[in-house]
């Protein structure tokens, strides 16, 4: 008898236990999704009505989920703007990464921010987030873009600095300083659907790429 309840209890404390797991696994997924449903609301509703002017009801009705769950997954609204500029952060850096491991040379320049401007709408939600809003908290800028442009820089530095090694580029140059310009062509050239409009043509689009290219690798100056 003794050896049946003992038995009997095993297998009870075994079927909760997998019970238990069960549901772990069963909810983790769901959890996951509803935090990325905030974050990808936040992303939107900061691009088109900035961060001042969302509010956590704006947050939680675009994201399908009452208010409350906001505070579950986030201490605050501006813990939501962080997690968003650290991810457009991270995508700009993965996004750089992907552009220099494709060029096919290192004169490919053109070619790269031709891409960039391809994909202006898949950007610009980001950009205005990473670029706008961020800029609006100086303690975010410290700690999630200056990290990250940091980051981008390096990268490139070492990029730019093997090219100035095999002689692509000139031997005075700092690879330091020509990677920051980079970067900083980089990041605009994704941006551009702000500073053009939306009536601009793939033409000239094309035609600023190669601009901005000619520029990098030529300067401005007539050659003498």
């Amino acid at each position: 008898m003794g050896s049946k309840t003992t038995a009997r209890h095993g297998t009870t404390s075994h079927g909760t236990a997998s019970s238990s797991v069960g549901l772990a696994a069963r909810y983790a997924p769901a959890e996951a999704d509803t935090r990325s449903k905030i974050l990808q609301a936040a992303r939107q509703l900061f691009a088109r009505k900035g961060f001042d002017g969302t509010t956590t009801k704006d947050l939680a009705a675009a994201a399908g989920v009452a208010e409350g769950t906001l505070f579950r997954y986030f201490s605050n609204k501006k813990a939501i703007l962080e997690e968003v500029a650290t991810q457009g952060w991270l995508q700009l850096l993965t996004d750089l990464l992907t552009e220099l491991s494709e060029m096919a040379s290192y004169r490919s320049i053109a070619q790269m921010m031709c891409r960039r401007m391809a994909n202006l709408q898949e950007n610009l939600e980001i950009m205005r987030v990473c670029f706008m809003e961020v800029q609006r908290h100086p303690d975010l800028q410290a700690r999630v873009q200056t990290e990250a442009v940091d980051k981008m820089t390096e990268i490139a530095e070492v990029y730019f600095a093997e090219a100035i090694a095999k002689g692509v580029y000139r031997a005075n140059l700092d690879p330091k300083v020509v990677a920051r310009v980079f970067v900083g062509m980089f990041a605009i050239a994704g941006f551009s659907h702000e500073t053009l409009g939306d009536s601009t043509s793939p033409f000239e689009l094309k035609a600023m790429a190669e601009g901005i290219a000619d520029i990098f690798l030529h300067g401005v100056l007539t050659p003498t």
